[in-house]
């Protein structure tokens, strides 16, 4: 995982970090050199013991916390689609002057 998290930074590829094990894969990256994980977002928080607080030490807060412990990417599956929308949102949305809006009160 770590290598995987190594090798998105240098294609310029944000990383979504799903559950404990990856969060403890990019501590130990975090731990060499805190710059490694810039490009990391975390999906989910999950319940497994300790991820809090490793959350915590690398500064990282999580895009969803829905009490989950499924594994598989499930967190990732679901904020992908939030970050889709955020990405969408900034992308298209006009601005007053485009949409006509008066900024005067």
């Amino acid at each position: 995982i770590a290598g995987a998290v190594i090798a998105a930074r240098m294609a310029r590829t944000p990383v979504l970090l799903d559950g404990f094990a990856c969060t403890a894969a990019a501590a130990v990256l975090a731990k060499i050199d805190p710059g490694l994980i810039d490009h990391c977002e975390v999906a989910h928080r999950s319940v497994e013991p300790g991820h809090t607080n490793l959350l915590e030490r690398l500064g990282k807060r999580p895009l969803l916390d829905l009490d989950m412990r499924l594994g598989e990417a499930s967190g990732a599956a679901l904020a992908i689609a939030i970050v889709k929308a955020a990405v969408a949102c900034h992308r298209d949305m006009a601005t007053f002057a485009e949409a006509g809006i008066s900024t005067r009160t």
